[in-house]
């Protein structure tokens, strides 16, 4: 992902002749639009390290609290560096900086950024990860595919928060086309998009969840989506998925290979990037109705892990 694909960055709060908020007020301003409750009860999400006294001016989201993110949010000047994903999620018992992870730490807090996530909560809200996805490959009509266990209805919105997202798509396609439509919408990865199912199958609806996303398998089935678009799709869970639906399509009286959900599989890291757009532009929102004002940006570092891929024969 090139620089010029990240949004304009507001202007900074000395332009707009508006307020540097504190840090305290800048997750206060995240928590209303990602609130902690509605993660997952496994996530560790909020502010990790930053003193809430501290003023923000500039603010950089990602996707990975990676070392090569930690540099640029730096090198720019960030106060905040927001991500996605958490630096822990289990317990530590020191972040002394001869672990890489507590390296992170030292060098955001020497170099005078704070750090906070939102993960599994920014999954469940509107206009959050799932809804990004859904906004990219055209999905009309949705809904959560599986409502927060906190059953917390968004005030602004009006909507359930939840995982991802189901609904109809603006015009029936095929999977091929679909998977291709995929492919462009989301940020080039080395594994590029995996689909199974018949190519010229007709979809109508889809169901997408950003992420990992084989744990939900019977939430689709269960909302009848006709292809499912996720991440880390494993051999196992995939294939007994697959031959489920083969099997009663076939019971059915369909013919051929057509039985859904079809699957469609992603990198990780490139199905939540399109979040990030709507983070900067919803964070910028809620700050500027109490009168202040930050430069935010997206982090147009690409960092999934996989570097390169051999094709097979």
């Amino acid at each position: 992902m090139s620089s010029t694909d990240a949004p304009a960055p507001d202007p900074s709060p000395e332009q707009s002749g508006t307020t540097a908020p504190k840090l305290a007020q800048v997750v206060r301003a995240l928590d209303g639009l990602y609130p902690p409750s509605t993660a997952e009860g496994w996530d560790a999400v909020g502010l990790v390290a930053g003193d809430p006294a501290a003023p923000v001016r500039k603010v950089l989201f990602a996707v990975d609290p990676v070392t090569a993110v930690v540099d640029q949010a730096i090198e720019w000047g960030a106060d905040l560096l927001v991500t996605h994903h958490p630096l822990f999620l289990r317990g530590v018992s020191s972040v002394a900086a001869t672990t890489f992870k507590g390296s992170v730490v030292h060098r955001l807090l020497t170099g005078g950024c704070a750090l906070h996530v939102a993960h599994t909560n920014a999954d469940a809200a509107p206009r959050g990860v799932a809804d990004a996805l859904a906004d990219l490959v055209g999905i009309t009509d949705r809904r959560p595919l599986e409502v927060s266990a906190a059953g917390e209805k968004d005030g602004h919105y009006g909507t359930d928060r939840g995982i991802g997202r189901v609904g109809r798509l603006a015009e029936p396609t095929t999977l091929a086309d679909f998977a291709r439509r995929v492919a462009a919408a989301l940020p080039a990865t080395a594994q590029g998009i995996r689909f199974s199912g018949d190519p010229d199958a007709v979809v109508t609806t889809a169901a997408v969840l950003g992420g990992s996303g084989d744990g939900y398998f019977d939430a689709v089935r269960a909302a009848d989506a006709d292809v499912y678009v996720t991440s880390d799709l494993r051999h196992h869970p995939a294939s007994e998925l697959r031959e489920r639906a083969e099997f009663e399509a076939r019971a059915a009286g369909t013919d051929g290979p057509s039985g859904t959900p079809f699957l469609v599989d992603t990198a990780h890291y490139a199905s939540e990037w399109p979040w990030l757009r709507y983070a900067v532009e919803d964070l910028a929102a809620a700050l500027a109705a109490d009168g202040l004002a930050i430069e935010a940006r997206v982090s147009e570092l690409v960092t999934d892990p996989w570097t390169g891929q051999v094709p097979s024969r």
